[in-house]
Formats: structure tokens, sequence, C-alpha cells
């Protein structure tokens, strides 16, 4: 797919309107092969006031190259390359499985009346729903979504909004928009907070020591990321792994910046 996305030659179908960037929704062909895929060029990035302008497409790389150091593949496959309108991330398209039916269980998020959350579910914040009344959000206790909430921790992702989560119909749950990432300050802000304080799993223990690894001086993805963010957000994600590391638990809330992005969802 890697290959695919990086090689094939790229065909405009239309324009995704309710992304804030540019996304463009695209055919790759190549070798006889061929997908769907989204191509999000830099010079459609909207310039944000605390990351540098023209850099999002590189965050999603590498997003995308620490995904697939943990081996839990939980981004779609991404490249950067030159396309129609310029250099840009591309990104495979996932089709996402459609909820049976309007019951929360069958999805990821769900707001439910009174205080717990229920079995199951984790609960998030209280969020007000109109009329003076309140709901818990809550997200499913589900381990893809543990997954995800390391991954974000340790890329510092800054907008893990309900919409970014796509279950695939083979059963995986793929996390999508990655461009706010791996800012040197703590800007991690999602949904995902119901494991906050709590201790990683053995598997998330095992991920991150590799990723470790992974992450020293010369070694393979410590070279690719170096070519797609700075110096120092590279050493400011081995900081985040070793500090999970040392204390084995789920980040908390930093309360120096809004915990929850907005929209939600």
């Amino acid at each position: 797919m890697e290959e695919l996305l990086a090689k094939g030659e790229l065909t405009v179908v239309g324009r995704i309107r309710e992304a804030s960037n540019a996304v463009l929704l695209c055919t790759v062909t190549y070798d006889g092969a061929s997908a769907d895929c989204v191509y999000k060029p830099v010079k459609g990035e909207r310039p944000l006031w605390d990351f540098p302008d023209g850099s999002l497409a590189q965050r999603e790389v590498a997003s995308y190259l620490v995904s697939e150091a943990t081996g839990w593949g939980l981004v779609p496959a991404t490249v950067l390359r030159d396309g129609p309108y310029g250099e840009g991330m591309v990104q495979q398209w996932i089709e996402a499985r459609q909820p049976q039916d309007d019951s929360p269980e069958d999805g990821l998020l769900a707001l439910v009346e009174g205080e717990e959350a229920g079995e199951g579910w984790k609960p998030v914040a209280f969020a007000e729903v109109g009329e003076g009344r309140t709901a818990l959000l809550v997200h499913a206790d589900d381990p893809r979504l543990r997954r995800l909430s390391v991954l974000d921790a340790v890329i510092n992702n800054g907008d893990r909004k309900g919409g970014h989560l796509l279950p695939a119909p083979d059963g995986r749950i793929y996390g999508i928009d990655h461009g706010v990432t791996f800012h040197t300050e703590d800007k991690l802000r999602t949904l995902l907070w119901g494991w906050a304080g709590e201790p990683l799993t053995d598997e998330a223990r095992g991920a991150l020591t590799a990723l470790a690894a992974e992450l020293a001086e010369g070694a393979p993805l410590a070279t690719r990321l170096a070519e797609l963010i700075t110096a120092a957000e590279l050493a400011a994600v081995r900081e985040r792994v070793a500090h999970m590391l040392r204390t084995g638990t789920h980040p908390v809330p930093s309360g120096q910046w809004p915990s929850i992005p907005w929209p939600p969802v």
C-alpha cells in the first residue's frame, strides 16, 4: 500500500468540504493496482498560531510511522509525496463501518443519563445537552481504543475527535487526522481520557519499550522522523515515551490546555 500511494498516479475525484483544511478524495493507480485515498496538499493547510506553517502533512506521516513502530497498525498507510497541487500527505482511504442501529452499544462514544458510565464504558466528562440538562460523555472500554489512547499520548495528539475514529468492516479501529501532533508542549486533547491515571497494560508497556529502542539516535525510525519533525520535537517524543514507562500509567490532563477538542465529534 505504501508503494501504491507513493508511486501511483493520483486522480482527484472530489473535495471533502467538512474538513478545515483542503482534503481531496483521489484514486491512485500503479502497476495494475488501484485504491481510494485522501490527498492533503501543504498549500491547502490553514495556518495555526502554535504550529509552523506547512508542517501538518509531515506530522501526519510521522504519526503513521510511530503507529507502525508500535506494531498496532492504528493509522492508515500514509506517505509524503508530490501531487496535482504540490507536495502533500496521501493516505489510504478507510471505509468506516456504519452502525447497525441507533443504540449507543453499537458505537464507540455515547451520552448517558446519570453519573455512572455503566458496564463496558469509561467516563470522560459531563456535557450540556440543552434545556439545562447534562449527560455523561463516555467511550467504550475497548482495547482497540486503549491502544489509540497510548499512541495519542506518545505523539501528543491535540485533536482526537470522535469523527477521527474509524471502525473498519474487518473489526479494526483506525485513527485519522494527525496534523496537530508532536508539539514540544503538552497539547494532548482527546475524547479517550477514560483510562487517565490507570496502569498501562503489559501490552502497552511492551510496545513502548520497543518504541523507545526505535527512537534511539541513529535508529531507522529516529532517522526518518528527523526528516519530518524538529530535533526538539523528536526529543520530546523520546521523553514522553520514557515518562510513561517510568510512571507505568496513562497520562492525565495537564490542566494547562483544554483536555477535550472542540467540537468533540
